[in-house]
């Protein structure tokens, strides 16, 4: 998903997301060192998806903050 994508999405719908993200991550993992998964590269593109999604939490909950304080 591209990061104009999640940037529309809410804040809860990005956590799931989330949360979802590194359970997926974690099976790969476990897959890859079983000799199991079938594409290798399929960790390195979760990884970037979950570094997309945590970026945008965080934009998410810097401008919550910034429009708090004003």
């Amino acid at each position: 998903m591209k990061a104009i994508e999640l940037r529309e999405m809410m804040l809860e719908e990005l956590e799931s997301m989330e949360s979802e993200l590194l359970e997926e991550l974690i099976q790969h993992r476990i897959q890859l060192a079983l000799k199991r998964l079938d594409n290798p590269l399929k960790v390195r593109e979760t990884k970037r998806e979950l570094a997309r999604v945590k970026t945008i939490i965080n934009e998410k909950k810097r401008d919550e903050i910034s429009v708090s304080e004003a």
